[in-house]
């Protein structure tokens, strides 16, 4: 009989979590598609934003689209795109609701905290990324080899760039929040980070071939901030990782 309790507790208590996950679920879905429409009127501007960096090498100013609904549909994307960032605060906060429960309290000091700092980061890497890598790199891919070639940028590809490159250097600028996390959790340690510091290096090295645009400039513009934001976390682990 007391088998019997255990398992329809069980079952009430994943019936109560999964219920849990969809409520937070729709509600996150609800702010972003609330982010979205409000993106949808400013996405002129927020698309003259983004093509602000590459402009300068256009030879009517204007990047192409090749299809009558292609202009529409980029739009559309920057607009859940933009909705998406400009919502973050409020579905991570429903994220953070759903595992906060399942948290002990020194844990959900840190995951606060990898929740604030990483959205910060996330931020300050796609900001490097506008303001420093795209004006070099395009500078260096568009005047490459003289100028009798006139560019013809479609719109789609231009998009898919951005974002991909963007987000790209985001990520990059979360390793700190990510080891430092670790470190906190005693996952990982100082001396570990620094005993493999040149596997590390060979590994960014890989990535960052395998992540930027194929070219050299654009490697070195994600290897340089990969290998400062190790050093970043070796020292923040060092910091605030759990001592032995």
């Amino acid at each position: 009989m007391s088998a019997q309790k255990t398992n329809e507790t069980e079952s009430m208590g994943l019936v109560q979590h999964i219920a849990e996950l969809r409520f937070r679920l729709t509600r996150a879905a609800l702010f972003i598609l609330i982010g979205t429409i409000v993106c949808w009127g400013f996405s002129e501007h927020i698309f003259n934003i983004i093509r602000h960096p590459i402009q300068p090498y256009l030879p009517n100013g204007g990047l192409v689209f090749t299809g009558p609904i292609d202009k529409f549909m980029a739009h559309i994307k920057l607009a859940f795109i933009a909705g998406m960032i400009l919502s973050a605060p409020l579905w991570l906060y429903q994220l953070w609701k759903f595992i906060s429960p399942a948290l002990y309290k020194n844990e959900k000091k840190y995951a606060a905290g990898f929740i604030l700092f990483g959205t910060f980061q996330f931020i300050l890497g796609v900001v490097f990324c506008y303001f420093i890598v795209f004006p070099m790199a395009f500078k260096f891919l568009m005047t490459f080899g003289g100028d009798i070639d006139k560019p013809m940028i479609t719109i789609d590809s231009y998009l898919g760039f951005f974002t991909q490159t963007a987000v790209i250097f985001g990520l990059t600028f979360e390793m700190p929040v990510v080891i430092t996390f670790l470190g906190a959790m005693g996952l990982i340690s100082q001396e570990f980070l620094k005993k493999n510091r040149r596997y590390a290096v060979v590994f960014m090295t890989i990535l960052s071939a395998i992540a930027a645009p194929p070219d050299a400039l654009s490697m070195v513009l994600l290897l340089v901030p990969l290998w400062v934001m190790y050093e970043i976390s070796v020292f923040m682990v060092g910091m605030f990782g759990k001592k032995s």
